[in-house]
């Protein structure tokens, strides 16, 4: 490695002091099962994009800008850890197109389904403090849920859901008749509901239908299963999902950026991009029923119905502090309990999903999202290196493109892999 890798590393080293106290966050005992919410004057770290344009870097940002340019993506924000410290952070592209700004990696994407590991966590943080046992049920006399509107079913099955079935995908809801949080208009005709659904009228409704399968007998991908589990968390803290978790998992990481979104242009938080889709994207009626045709990036979802399941924004970088506080590893602290991630991350010997996670491999963990104008992908390998990749776009490939962000993840860091042990030693001071 030359001096001015060297000269610039240190120079990094110092701009991202503040960054390890960022890493590390402080001990998950100061913050104990109290719950009550606090409002923290604090914002997450800023890690500006220009701290990582070296040469050095050269393979990721031509690997990145090639992906972009072949999948016709407005942006992406990108953040790599080595050995439990964050090596690679920049944005790529545009957070908004039309006024010519640049992606940073502190810029707010929309993450789809990573909000169900968000959730999980949360969940598993209740067990460990007594809150709740992954055996309870969730509806029935002797459920969590156990009042009006989740009293109203007619399958008795629905009495033998529990905790760990919706964690696991395995509660007894397939979307062979659609998914229930994408078909407002559907439901509202069937139970005379008026416009925008509630979370409440979404579950009460699928209550009223026969599961597909048993409970714990089968696993199906089931969105509402983790919207159940956004309304369990309610019942048993008092308190609105987003502020449990806000309180629970994120502040004593020093997350503090990272909340539920809104669905319009209008609703975009101050650091949050814009969603673009495909030229030939599908207009869609609008999920408030106000009779205008929108986009699915705006308008076309409600994002903060989808909640627990789909509904949070992040920047790379919380992002990749979340999952270093889940990646089973020493340093920094993990937020759960070894046997908590073990639990998330053990293959089920009947075929169930994992808890939280998309997927669980060999040598990787990894969680997806993907929705109209929006791909997002986290992934923990077991060579030590984690990275975190958002993007402001959707394509035709749908949950498809993650396998993409993969392999091109892959190749952009292939380079790193050959970089000196001296050279990360360094690059591990970020």
């Amino acid at each position: 490695m030359n001096i001015k890798h060297k000269a610039l590393l240190v120079f990094c080293g110092l701009i991202f002091g503040t960054a390890l106290a960022y890493l590390s966050g402080p001990s998950i005992e100061t913050f104990g099962t109290d719950f009550t919410p606090s409002k923290p004057n604090v914002i997450s770290v800023r890690i500006s994009s220009d701290q990582c344009v070296d040469s050095l870097y050269s393979n990721i940002d031509y690997k990145v800008q090639n992906f972009l340019k072949r999948w016709e993506i407005a942006g992406a924000s990108v953040a790599i850890a080595y050995n439990e410290k964050m090596v690679f952070a920049k944005g790529f592209g545009w957070s908004d197109k039309e006024n010519q700004l640049k992606v940073e990696p502190y810029n707010l994407f929309r993450i789809a389904s990573i909000s169900k590991l968000i959730t999980a966590t949360g969940i598993m943080k209740l067990v460990e403090n007594g809150k709740l046992n992954l055996s309870d049920k969730a509806f029935g006399p002797n459920g969590i849920l156990n009042k009006a509107p989740f009293n109203n079913y007619i399958d008795k099955n629905i009495e033998n859901i529990e905790i760990i079935h919706l964690l696991n995908h395995s509660a007894g809801w397939t979307t062979r008749w659609g998914d229930p949080l994408f078909m407002p208009y559907s439901i509202a005709r069937q139970t005379g509901k008026h416009l925008p659904l509630t979370q409440d009228d979404i579950i009460e409704f699928m209550l009223g239908k026969r599961l597909h399968f048993k409970p714990g007998t089968a696993s199906y991908y089931s969105n509402l299963g983790y919207v159940i589990l956004g309304r369990i968390i309610e019942a048993v803290t008092g308190q609105d999902y987003e502020s449990y978790i806000k309180n629970a998992i994120l502040y004593p990481l020093d997350i503090y950026d990272m909340q539920i979104g809104g669905s319009f242009m209008n609703e975009r938080l101050p650091l949050e991009v814009k969603y673009y889709e495909p030229a030939d994207h599908v207009i869609v009626d609008d999920f408030c029923g106000l009779g205008e045709k929108v986009t699915g990036s705006y308008g076309g979802n409600d994002v903060r119905t989808l909640g627990a399941a789909g509904g949070w924004v992040a920047s790379s970088t919380d992002l990749l502090k979340l999952l270093l506080a889940l990646d089973g590893k020493p340093e920094p602290k993990d937020i759960l309990s070894s046997e908590s991630i073990q639990l998330m991350t053990t293959p089920s010997p009947i075929g169930h999903q994992p808890i939280g996670w998309r997927a669980v491999t060999s040598n990787s963990w990894y969680r997806t999202g993907t929705f109209a104008g929006t791909s997002a992908i986290l992934v923990r390998q077991d060579d030590g290196f984690s990275y975190v990749v958002l993007l402001n776009t959707n394509t035709w490939k749908g949950p498809g493109l993650a396998y993409e962000i993969i392999h091109m993840m892959n190749q952009a860091i292939q380079r790193t892999k050959e970089w000196s042990s001296e050279d990360l030693f360094n690059l591990a001071r970020f």
